[in-house]
């Protein structure tokens, strides 16, 4: 018996600044997860990562992210794909540094 199929994202890293990215329902990266298209069908799932797989000049590393919905948006289930979220695990640059300079 199959496991029923779990809401996720698409994830990679951006291919020249190394930025972790979300793929949006619009076929566009972003680098905020809230912008991503939760993919809830297996199939479409298959389909949207080849889609995000193919474009290889400009990201690395595409894999599906599973997720669970959130009051922003989708958040994560597993704690890799939470700290690949927040950014370098060294601060302040990246999303990191936008965060600090908001405080």
């Amino acid at each position: 018996m199959s496991r029923e199929f779990t809401p996720k994202v698409i994830t990679a890293n951006a291919l020249i600044e190394g930025d972790v990215v979300y793929f949006t329902a619009h076929d566009t990266w972003s680098r905020a997860l809230q912008d991503a298209d939760v993919l809830t069908d297996e199939a479409d799932a298959a389909l949207r990562l080849l889609i995000a797989e193919a474009r290889n000049d400009e990201v690395v590393g595409a894999y599906l992210a599973e997720m669970k919905p959130g009051a922003d948006g989708p958040d994560p289930v597993h704690f890799r794909e939470e700290f690949r979220r927040t950014g370098p695990s060294n601060l302040f640059h990246g999303k990191q540094a936008d965060i600090a300079s908001r405080a």
